[in-house]
Formats: structure tokens, sequence, C-alpha cells
């Protein structure tokens, strides 16, 4: 059998740059090459795509490329080199990746990808949209109140203190890795953090702190093949007031790692189906990883969902499955057949309509 041939798409622009790149660099290295024929695709933070002969952050001495936008068929030019892929991997955090844009992409250019498609990835992107979702599926999540930029004159700290107690979380509505996220304990913070998250986004969130631990579970798979790690944990150090971007990715002593969490079996299932039942109503698909908080009185609220999760080293996603005895490699296969298959099974779809 011929090796389906997989290009991996990283980088693009978004804060999360960064951490695309070590996510696109585990997924290269532990990638099944004796069953995939492996292209690297890197997008800088200008928007530009290259075709690249390493996952780095230089792209400099690259390609850059074109793509032929035929529908079943596209390929990816460059002066001296094209491929046609079987599947593409985006390994894009954050916005213009992660939130669907991509996706539309693919979608219409009738190449399967893997990982959630346009709707799933942009209201899971969105922390408005998916608590809106969360709570019309009546899963627990945080209370909140919305303002865009346009209303930033009409914001006042008074009224949302009244309505969410202090201290409260102002975060920029569509980022990840903790990037604009501010905890507000006092209405000087409250000042700097309207600045901060605005500077990222035109819409900001404010959202009841919810005291508790902090947990992850995995989601894998579409329709009634969908499976679910145990959960667990992030124990973060006293030294940080919550889970910051320092506290993720730069701080090795910041935070410990549970995998599994030491909780109750009882809790365990019901953060598991609670974790299923978002991944639904979010319309993820393929792989995802749910964020949740437990507090002392054994109630769990979900935070949010992120549809390319990190496949970093000091990433859970992976490391949840790795308990469940599922390697790395393993891991990426068993996604890329799921998106395979899920493609297979869109295409019972009409596309034409012709009156009788």
């Amino acid at each position: 059998m011929s090796k389906k041939k997989v290009a991996i798409v990283y980088g693009g622009k978004s804060v999360e740059h960064e951490i695309s790149i070590s996510s696109a660099r585990n997924i290269f290295q532990y990638i099944d090459k004796s069953v995939f024929e492996v292209s690297i695709i890197g997008i800088s933070k200008e928007g530009h795509w290259y075709f690249m002969n390493e996952v780095t952050s230089d792209f400099s001495n690259s390609e850059i490329l074109t793509l032929q936008l035929s529908s079943g068929s596209a390929t990816f030019f460059s002066q001296n080199q094209q491929v046609t892929p079987d599947i593409v991997f985006p390994v894009l955090h954050g916005t213009d990746g992660e939130d669907g844009s991509v996706q539309g992409l693919l979608q219409t250019i009738d190449l399967p990808f893997a990982g959630s498609g346009v709707l799933g990835s942009a209201v899971s992107m969105s922390k408005l949209a998916s608590k809106r979702l969360l709570k019309a599926a009546d899963i627990p999540t945080s209370k909140f109140i919305t303002y865009t930029y346009q209303q930033k004159n009409q914001v006042s700290f008074h009224d949302i203190e009244k309505k969410l107690g202090l201290p409260f979380m102002a975060k920029a509505a569509n980022l990840g890795s903790s990037v604009g996220i501010v905890k507000v304990n006092n209405e000087q913070d409250f000042e700097s953090a309207l600045e901060e998250c605005f500077k990222f986004d035109t819409v900001l969130l404010f959202e009841q702190y919810i005291q508790g631990r902090e947990l992850e579970c995995s989601v894998m798979g579409n329709d009634d093949k969908i499976r679910v790690s145990l959960p667990a944990e992030i124990v973060i150090s006293p030294d940080y007031e919550f889970y910051t971007y320092k506290a993720k990715y730069e701080d090795p002593n910041a935070v410990a790692l549970k995998v599994p969490a030491d909780i109750e079996d009882d809790i365990a299932s019901k953060i598991r189906n609670l974790s299923i039942r978002a991944y639904q109503a979010l319309h993820c698909e393929d792989f995802a990883r749910v964020d949740l908080f437990l507090t002392k009185e054994g109630k769990v609220f979900i935070n949010e969902i992120n549809t390319i999760p990190g496949f970093t080293n000091s990433s859970m996603f992976p490391m949840m499955w790795q308990e469940q005895g599922i390697s790395f490699t393993d891991l990426i296969t068993i996604i890329i057949a799921s998106s395979f298959q899920k493609f297979q099974e869109s295409k019972r779809l009409q596309k034409n309509f012709a009156k009788q």
C-alpha cells in the first residue's frame, strides 16, 4: 500500500505562534513515517505560507508556496516542489488557524483535515459563543458578562463586581494559552485589565472566578465512537494567581501535573460525562481537550474547549492518552484515521439539487 500524504501546517498569524512550532515539531517527530509521507508547511507571523524542510521559526531560506484551488486534488506549489496531500494536519493554535478560518479553506477545496470543522472550531474558539452554547445545553459554566470595544466607556467596575463578585476574570474572547487574561482583584486591576484584553480582541468577557482545582480531560472520536480519558490535574504554584502564559510555557517550576488526577471515581465519571457532553454541544470533531474546574463542594464547571490542543512535551492532551496506554505515535495515527473516516462519511451528502 502506498503511504498517505500528510501535510503538517503550523505557525500562523497568532500570539500562540511559538506554541504551534513546539507542537508541530513533536507531531513531525512522532508521526509514523512507515505509514505516512509527511510534508511541512509553515505560516509566518505575516501570513506567508512556505514549504519547510523542518519545523522551525526561521522562514528565511524556505520557498514561498501557492495553492491550486482544484476541488478534490488541491496542490501546493513552490518554485521547485509541489505536493498534493491526502490530508492536512493543522497544528495552528489561536486566531487564523484554530478558529475555523483555515478549516473553511480546506473544506471549500474538498481536502480532508484533522480536527473540528468550521462550526466546531469557531464556536469553541469564541469564549462567548461557547459559553452561550454550554449554558443552552444545561452544562455548568461560570457566570459571565460581555462587552465590545465600542462599549468600552460603558464598562463599570462596580456593576461587574455586583454581578460577579470579587475577584473576577477579564478575558479577550478569542485567544488561548492564557494570553489576554487578567485576574481582577480590585478597581486598580480593572483599568489595566481593560487595556490588556482589548489589545488582543474586540470582545471582552468578564467571568465569575471559580475557586477550585484545575482539571483537564481529553476527548477523541466522532458520533458513537467517542472516547474520553481519565481527568488530569494541573497543580499551580502559589506564586501564581492563575494558570498564566508564563506558568504554562516559561517557568518549569510553576506547575505539577498529575496524570490521572487524584479524585474519587464518581467525580471522575461525572467529569468524563460532562466532557463528552461539552464536546458534542460545541460540535467538536476528531479530538479536543476540555478544561474544567472542580470546587471543594464537588461542583464541576466547564471552562473551555481547545479544538487543537498542545502537543508539546508538557502538553496534557498526549500525556492523558499515554496514561491510557496510547503512545504519541499511535495517538497521531488514530486522529488521522478518524479524520479520514469523517471525511468519507461526509461524501454521502448531496451538493446538487435537481427538481424531479
